[in-house]
């Protein structure tokens, strides 16, 4: 095992670890989460139900995947927990109105997605795709399950141990915690209604100008000067690597397009001076 430190100067890189140090430096007694040690853009949750509910007592587990352009573009959601709400498996994303996602904000983040999510676990599941349509008492029983599921990428802890250490940390930092309040624009869909949705009349989301999408993710991000602790995670370097390669590659065009291209234009001009010349 080594010790392979983020330091990229991408925008993504540096919001991802804002939202991370942010997190561990304000925790909060009702959820948690963190970056996989292997993959900063994924990240595992863990809620509590929402109190006074069929849901309280209740703690649930998911996964949460951010897109290479976030915070331009949401993450998405999925629960691997059981709950009676929603259904495991199953990517949930935020902030779509009318299967589009132009609605998601780059100022909001993890953990305002988090609470809205908790939120929406008291709504009505009627006539939502993917929503659960269940009795209360089955609800109940899975709320007590769910305290002992146990998830192998998070070193095989309980969601029961996980809350009670993030209960710990959020006493000790209560002078810090922070209110969240959820903007009224962040509504919830499902990642399958999304392109071609069952309305049969959305269009897919317009594509932001480079220029604009530029300025977006510069005002997401951090200062450059800011002062904020590198987060270190200990991977192996392959590992690390070949995800930095996948990452690079989906986000642009691979570099010996652009070197074939470079080659192609030469041949093509010295071809057209040679037939000038006879």
């Amino acid at each position: 095992m080594a010790t392979a430190k983020f330091n990229s100067k991408s925008p993504t890189i540096r919001r991802i670890m804002r939202e991370a140090q942010e997190m561990s430096a304000s925790p909060s007694p009702d959820y948690t989460a963190t970056p996989l040690e292997s993959d900063l853009f994924e990240w595992h949750f863990t809620l509590k139900g929402p109190p006074d509910s069929v849901y309280a007592g209740g703690l649930y587990h998911g996964r949460i995947v951010l897109p290479p352009t976030y915070p331009l573009r949401p993450p998405s959601f999925r629960f691997v927990t059981p709950s009676g709400r929603f259904e495991a498996n199953r990517e949930i994303c935020l902030s779509i109105s009318g299967h589009h996602e132009e609605t998601w904000q780059p100022a909001w983040g993890v953990r305002t997605a988090l609470v809205a999510l908790r939120s929406f676990m008291e709504t009505d599941p009627r006539g939502q795709l993917g929503g659960l349509e269940t009795t209360d008492d089955v609800r109940r029983r899975l709320a007590v399950e769910s305290r002992g599921f146990r998830c192998a990428s998070c070193g095989g802890r309980s969601n029961a141990d996980i809350m009670a250490e993030a209960e710990a940390e959020a006493a000790k930092h209560a002078a810090t915690a922070a209110e969240v309040q959820i903007p009224a624009e962040l509504k919830m869909g499902w990642r399958d209604e999304m392109g071609g949705g069952s309305s049969g009349n959305s269009k897919p989301a317009p594509a932001p100008a480079p220029a604009a999408s530029a300025a977006s993710a510069a005002a997401a991000a951090p200062d450059a000067g800011e002062d904020m602790e590198a987060l270190t995670w200990t991977v192996p370097l392959a590992e690390a690597a070949a995800r930095a390669q996948y990452r690079n590659s989906a986000d642009g065009v691979p570099v010996w397009v652009d070197r074939a291209i470079a080659v192609i234009s030469v041949m093509l001009v010295a071809m057209f001076l040679k037939v000038l010349m006879v």
